[in-house]
């Protein structure tokens, strides 16, 4: 008896179902034409896929977290031992990414491509010293969850030896933040001063971002809504920010936003804004101060040139008298 022979994932799962309740060990090949009975070939396959249907023993309890920045290689590791140093070529790796999705295949020391799903093709490596897969030009598409299953031939049947889990996620620096002003005109006392800080072409979401407000020795921090959007192709995040507060007027104060990315991401701060405006009261104050001390200067300016005068006066008048006496 034979069966017509798909590549289709899930057709591979529904026939591996199948056999394993009816006891029945039929060949799959990824051919187009009518494959022979091979009871080795569909007992691996379906060994192969049992680990996205039950709870093998050995599976690891941890996923380990992976973090890549956007467009570059992702590494994603097995975590396998290999203390009893067995050859590669008796063991058979797959990586796959949820339930279906064939990301790589090493088959008894053989890298095969027939199975893998059409957006991991040429673009992953493994490096079999180092149980690492190179996932090429990671893009947010690839985040998710990647199995490591790794089979080992004892007695001619593969049986699963070890299995690790990665959680992929993709990073994008978003821009240093910028601060803008949203009036134009001259800032005059006790007027509202308008701001907003923006930052762009990030992954993922950032977190919120703060108002920093710093005067002499005192930093107040504001939270205030961040508007958020995503762009529709490239999936990278804008987000914007803004502030609204009186005009701070007869001391230096610095503005500064503080974009917080996430959970060991870090923070990104803008270029301080400084602002320093007068108002009113410090204006009559220097004119209460300054202006009895420049009328008192103007009065003493007077008098010495009074006295000045007076005196050449004097010195002229002696000279004429002396001229007459001669």
């Amino acid at each position: 008896m034979a069966y017509p022979v798909r590549s289709d994932l899930a057709l591979r799962r529904l026939l591996c179902k199948t056999e394993i309740h009816h006891g029945i060990l039929e060949a799959l090949k990824p051919t187009v034409i009518f494959a022979p009975v091979n009871r080795k070939s569909i007992m691996e396959v379906c060994i192969f896929f049992l680990p996205s249907m039950i709870l093998l023993p050995g599976i690891a309890a941890n996923v380990h977290q992976v973090k890549s920045f956007l467009n570059h290689t992702a590494y994603l590791s097995c975590y396998f031992p290999n203390s009893q140093k067995t050859d590669i070529k008796d063991l058979r790796v797959f990586w796959q990414k949820g339930a279906v999705e064939v990301v790589h295949e090493v088959y008894y020391g053989q890298e095969i491509h027939e199975n893998l799903s059409p957006k991991y093709v040429n673009r992953t490596k493994m490096d079999m010293d180092r149980w690492t897969l190179q996932l090429l030009n990671a893009g947010i598409v690839d985040e998710g969850r990647y199995t490591c299953i790794i089979q080992h031939r004892e007695k001619g049947l593969p049986k699963v030896i070890h299995t690790s889990e990665c959680s992929l996620h993709i990073i994008a620096n978003y821009s240093q933040p910028e601060i803008a002003q949203l009036h134009t005109g001259e800032l005059k006392p006790n007027e509202y001063l308008n701001l907003s800080c923006s930052s762009s072409g990030g992954y993922p979401e950032p977190r919120q971002m703060i108002w920093l407000i710093s005067q002499a020795n005192t930093t107040h921090r504001l939270t205030q809504h961040m508007d958020v959007s995503q762009d529709a192709v490239t999936k990278l995040y804008n987000v914007t920010s803004k502030l609204n507060i009186t005009v701070p007027t007869n001391t230096l104060t610095n503005i500064s936003c503080l974009l917080h990315l996430g959970e060991h991401l870090g923070s990104l701060v803008s270029v301080p804004l400084g602002i320093e405006i007068q108002g009113k009261e410090m204006e009559q104050v220097k004119i209460q101060f300054f202006g009895p001390l420049i009328a008192a200067i103007i009065v003493i300016i007077l008098l010495l040139g009074f006295v000045i005068l007076r005196k050449k006066r004097n010195i002229s008048s002696t000279q004429q008298s002396v001229s007459l006496a001669v």
